[in-house]
């Protein structure tokens, strides 16, 4: 695998290195794997599915110089600090549920050879004990697949608190009566520094190096425009007349918001931290739109095979979850 490094231009924004990643996935093909580590002055990034109102508590990061960003993997709200390192891994398998997985054994393997007792949980969590030391999501454009995730060797646990707001479903869904009982850091488990951890990190994965140039640089910024602009930061997110949610095993947390009239689903949108694996509009939203809002016309509209679209999702939870408080 191939290290991506950049040239001496400091620290940038979160939204820069999102971009580099693309840049990496489109631009740098020839170089097969690619991996490269990164840091940021205290920001929040949400997934792609998720409404900013549900995951952030606005009101602090404004208080307290917290950017926000969007990134095109689905997954939860997380947030990253100095003390702490964002992982990029970009590879040419598309298989999605292959490519996750081979990554964070990946993960695990090296922090295993650090005398780590880490494990993989859930969806995409990285375990020390019963305490989640990393989280990571992915998406694919043709061709390559991109995955990313956190490595929390240290962090400002106050901010990691105020600045997410993630719900009580969520919290009880996981036993657990708060965001510090479930986050190991580290740095409590290894005798490495942050850099010393890096450098570790790098030479077990990693067996050569790409440095990009100023043109790359420029480039990136380019693709970058499009994670600063309003329209992808904060969607577009109509009210609907009709809300589900629900925290669903294995799959996420799910909210469905639909139009309803006369008990016909007339326009439909999902959010939430599911993983998407193929084409949501088509597959999903577009079947529901005209059908009527009762078990046996969903049964029929939808595919048998949701976990072609939401990571894990099975058909009847998905139906169940669109009728709730419905006695249709």
């Amino acid at each position: 695998m191939k290290y991506i490094a950049l040239p001496p231009i400091g620290v940038q924004r979160l939204s820069f290195y999102l971009a580099m990643e693309e840049y990496v996935a489109r631009h740098l093909q020839e170089e097969g794997d690619c991996f490269f580590m990164w840091q940021v002055e205290p920001s929040v990034i949400f997934g792609r599915n998720q409404l900013i109102e549900n995951e952030v508590n606005m009101d602090y990061c404004r208080a307290h110089h917290i950017q926000t960003y969007r990134r095109k993997s689905g997954g939860g709200c997380v947030y990253a600090d100095m003390s702490n390192i964002m992982f990029s891994y970009i590879t040419h398998d598309e298989n999605v549920n292959f490519t996750f997985n081979r990554y964070i054994n990946m993960v695990v393997l090296v922090l295993q050879q650090l005398g780590v007792n880490a494990s993989t949980s859930g969806r995409n969590d990285v375990m020390i004990g019963n305490r989640k030391v990393s989280g990571n999501a992915f998406y694919h454009i043709p061709g390559r697949s991109i995955v990313h995730g956190t490595m929390l060797y240290d962090t400002n646990m106050q901010n990691m608190v105020g600045a997410i707001t993630p719900t009580g479903e969520k919290l009880l869904s996981k036993g657990i009566s708060s965001v510090r009982q479930r986050i190991a850091l580290l740095k409590d488990y290894i005798p490495q520094s942050l850099e010393e951890f890096k450098t570790f990190v790098r030479q077990r994965l990693c067996q050569d190096e790409r440095l990009l140039d100023l043109h790359d640089v420029e480039s990136i910024r380019e693709i970058e425009k499009e994670y600063l602009s309003d329209e992808f930061i904060y969607g577009n997110n109509p009210r609907y007349s009709i809300v589900r949610r629900q925290h669903i095993n294995n799959v996420g947390e799910i909210e469905v918001r639909m139009e309803i009239k006369n008990n016909i689903i007339k326009a439909a949108n999902i959010m939430g931290d599911y993983f998407v694996v193929g084409d949501t509009d088509r597959g999903i939203l577009l079947p529901l739109r005209g059908c009527e809002l009762t078990h046996s016309a969903l049964t029929q509209a939808l595919p048998e095979r949701m976990d072609h679209y939401i990571m894990n999702l099975q058909k009847e939870n998905f139906i169940q979850l669109l009728l709730q408080d419905n006695t249709a």
